[in-house]
């Protein structure tokens, strides 16, 4: 993985800016992972994609996140600061996994986006959906099955497995300073990143438009200077 400049934040940026945040991912890691085809990412496990999206953000943005969120049972607005070291998991996980339960052996594996794109514009449900692409085989007493014949109870199994063993699905524990509530929260680094980018690339097309206006510089050169030497003249014309 390589960290993306300025250019290639920004081509990212308006490519994906009319696109899911599935596609918003795999944009970004494909940018990032120039060695990767578009195929291979999408068949990394979602857990797995997310790791990558950590490190490039760290790369990007630094390794420090801060959000605010508000209090879910006395609606105080807080503030919440952590590092990727925090939620960052290096766990690997089995490509398949066995689950056995009422005399069912059912073999699976992880969702990924390509799992995730199917989603999207299924008519079933995706409990449903999942199961149909994820699961590998399925016996009964060692006689193979399909995926259809399973009851309720397993399939509940199969798909809470399937969350517990996502190596980066660790929810936050969070505490109100205000009433002292406690909860778990997940964390989507495609939408908080995604966010910061959004955030990122307008200021970035207001200083190239303030420096190409006063100094007739090109998009490309202006993208090309390091943040220092680029705020340095913003100064100068004082802005």
């Amino acid at each position: 993985m390589r960290a993306l400049s300025a250019s290639n934040l920004l081509n990212a940026w308006e490519r994906g800016s009319r696109q899911p945040p599935v596609e918003r991912a795999l944009l970004l890691l494909g940018a990032a992972c120039p060695e990767q085809t578009p195929e291979e990412l999408a068949q990394l496990s979602i857990g797995r994609r997310d790791s990558l999206l950590l490190d490039l953000r760290e790369r990007t943005f630094g390794s420090q996140f801060v959000s605010r969120l508000i209090c879910q049972k006395c609606g105080e607005q807080l503030e919440l600061a952590f590092k990727v070291s925090d939620i960052e998991v290096a766990e690997e996980v089995n490509d398949a996994l066995t689950l056995n339960r009422d005399g069912f052996e059912v073999m699976f594996r992880l969702p990924n986006s390509e799992d995730v794109r199917a989603a999207l514009v299924a008519s079933c449900e995706r409990e449903q959906l999942l199961l149909q692409r994820c699961v590998l085989c399925v016996s009964k007493d060692g006689v193979e099955q399909s995926a259809a014949e399973l009851p309720s109870v397993v399939v509940e199994m199969v798909v809470d497995r399937m969350a517990r063993a996502d190596p980066q699905s660790v929810p936050l524990s969070l505490v109100c300073a205000a009433c002292s509530h406690k909860w778990f929260m997940g964390f989507d680094i495609v939408s908080y990143f995604w966010s910061e980018l959004n955030s990122w690339a307008s200021r970035m097309l207001r200083e190239v438009h303030l420096l190409a206006s006063t100094y007739g510089w090109r998009e490309i050169d202006i993208l090309a200077m390091n943040p220092w030497r680029r705020q340095s003249y913003l100064e100068m014309i004082g802005k």
